[in-house]
């Protein structure tokens, strides 16, 4: 097999369970593969400030971690707190992407720092993404105006029907503008052109010395795709959609039951 140097795991469904936890024998497992001089990076749609805990909780400050949020519009050095890439989204999509709000029916959202900022703050589905990151909602009367800036990513939530039906008009309407996927069945991500996981990794593979070959990837959502394909091993986790699953090397067990720690042990890293 590879000589597996870095280890990128995403978050939601994949690192952590359906708790939002990491649990016991996954956290064992990472611990254990820092300390045989292997690299871990995260990465996730989720905000720094949704991040630095698991990390701190991996001490992967001590082992040269990474964090790669919003994608790979925010890289970040976890010993040093350096910021290796920071990409913003362009100022002259706002009033598209709000008035994709407003004919849709959704709700447009965005992380700042430590806190989140919509001009609803009571819809459930910005509440799930304040649960995830621990974040607090701060309700703004118009997102154009109101919103902080620079902005690396905004989120448009709603219920998976109306997200089937305005993710297409969405990338039409930002076409060679933004970046648009989705990561979940509620959440549409909104991201600086050219952000994506994969090539992301992919750069700071070069920046480390390292070929993508020896990357090892774990996830479970659309917007981890590139991830998997890129990677010398790319892990798909049992609870992923089966799209997701065809395009990673092996499948292993879901986030609920150590997928992660199953198939480091299947490749050998423990």
């Amino acid at each position: 097999m590879q000589d597996i140097k870095l280890i990128a795991l995403d978050l939601d469904g994949t690192l952590t369970d359906d708790k939002k936890e990491i649990t016991p024998n996954t956290l064992e497992a990472l611990m254990q593969v820092q300390s045989q001089g292997v690299r871990l990076v995260l990465a996730s749609g989720r905000p720094p400030y949704g991040m630095r805990p698991l990390a701190h909780q991996l001490h992967m400050e001590k082992h040269g971690g990474i964090i790669l949020c919003y994608n790979g519009g925010h890289v970040e050095d976890c010993a040093t707190g350096e910021v290796y890439v920071e990409k913003t989204l362009p100022e002259e999509m706002l009033p598209v992407l709000h008035d994709m709000q407003e004919q849709s029916g959704m709700t447009l959202m965005t992380y700042y720092e430590d806190k989140i900022y919509t001009e609803h703050p009571d819809d459930e589905y910005v509440g799930i993404s304040s649960f995830n990151n621990k974040m607090q909602v701060v309700g703004v009367e118009n997102f154009i105006t109101d919103a902080p800036r620079p902005l690396n990513k905004c989120l448009m939530v709603g219920h998976h029907d109306l997200q089937v039906m305005w993710e297409p008009r969405i990338k039409e309407a930002t076409k060679d503008k933004m970046y648009v996927c989705h990561s979940t069945p509620y959440f549409i991500e909104l991201l600086p052109l050219g952000i994506d996981k994969g090539p992301s990794l992919v750069q700071l593979c070069e920046q480390l010395g390292l070929s993508p070959q020896q990357m090892m990837t774990f996830g479970d959502s659309n917007n981890d795709v590139e991830m998997l394909r890129l990677a010398g091993i790319g892990v798909a986790m049992g609870n992923s959609e089966n799209d997701i699953k065809q395009v990673a090397d092996y499948v292993t067990l879901d986030n609920n039951s150590d997928g992660v720690a199953h198939a480091l042990r299947h490749f050998g890293l423990l």
